[in-house]
């Protein structure tokens, strides 16, 4: 493929088909989404390949799947080219947005991030539907269409839920500071599992999920602490900890206001630290819905303020 031409600019026509097949999963999802043949959709999406320098989708007998370059354009250009036909069609393009849209996630996620993000919308006449609970609980819902869309902190392992990465969140080990002063530094430098054994645990459940992916992640082994409380709602961990009932891992999201005002320390600096992609999964095949892409596009351009999580 030759060098992009990156004194050109594609057109609305382009755009709009690259995100037709980038929310249909198919070339002839998104030929039948827009009314033409998909011989056409083929051309236009091969000229925007031409114009950009490179593929943006990798074909398969299943549909098309979206390239990093392909994901970072749609984020990019979705929202404005959505607002730019909504400007240039109809007076009542704006109906788009009269729809509902039901959308799942876990419930800290959802009241900490997604839900003020979508108030925009919500302004604009879109009812929004919002389901709170675990991943896997949610995804099973997408699959069966009780739900639209679904912000995972899980990636879907269904092939009828195609998903596309929305943020990083990164995980940090807390302790009250009282807590972290019985915590002899050389001693955790060198054998930090046991040199925290003695701290009780603060856990979202009781297989210790987050917990126990920070313990091998970071130290290799599981942690043999004691459980000093469980809670299935991770603002409760923080609030639990920074009152002095143990220690946890928690998003940085979460912990940032706690960190801030010194109710909690982190207590361990990793060299790299441990990151949890959150994805956005929707349904393959599901029937075409102008209001849940608009949302879809809005919150991964909402998502690239957050600067990870």
């Amino acid at each position: 493929m030759r060098a992009p031409d990156r004194g050109r600019v594609p057109n609305l026509d382009l755009l709009s088909t690259f995100l037709e097949i980038y929310r249909a999963g198919s070339l002839s999802a998104a030929a039948q989404r827009l009314g033409v043949t998909q011989p056409a959709v083929t051309g236009q999406l091969a000229r925007l390949e031409e114009q950009v320098g490179e593929p943006l989708f990798v074909r398969s007998r299943r549909g098309v799947t979206p390239t990093q370059r392909a994901a970072a354009l749609a984020s990019r250009v979705g929202l404005h080219v959505d607002e730019l036909r909504s400007a240039l069609g109809p007076a009542d393009a704006e109906s788009a947005l009269r729809g509902t849209v039901r959308i799942g996630g876990a419930a800290e996620m959802m009241s900490m991030r997604v839900l003020p993000a979508l108030a925009p919308l919500t302004r604009r006449g879109l009812c929004v539907q919002a389901t709170l609970g675990l991943a896997d609980d949610l995804l099973s819902s997408l699959v069966s269409g009780r739900l639209d869309l679904v912000v995972s902190a899980v990636r879907p392992a269904h092939e009828a839920v195609p998903a596309v990465p929305l943020v990083d969140e990164e995980f940090l080990l807390v302790a009250p500071p009282a807590v972290a002063h019985t915590v002899d530094a050389e001693r955790l430098r060198a054998d930090p599992v046991e040199a925290l054994a003695h701290l009780p645990l603060v856990a979202y459940a009781e297989e210790l999920p987050i917990v126990r992916r920070y313990w091998r992640t970071e130290f290799g082994r599981r942690p043999p602490n004691p459980v000093a409380m469980i809670v299935s709602d991770l603002r409760a961990v923080l609030a639990a900890v920074a009152a002095g009932a143990g220690i946890s891992v928690l998003p940085r999201y979460i912990a940032a206001p706690a960190l801030a005002a010194g109710d909690v320390v982190q207590l361990h600096q990793p060299e790299v630290a441990p990151l949890n992609t959150i994805y956005l999964a929707v349904r393959r095949g599901a029937p075409a819905n102008p209001a849940l892409t608009v949302l879809r596009d809005h919150l991964r351009q909402a998502a690239r303020e957050w600067n990870g999580l």
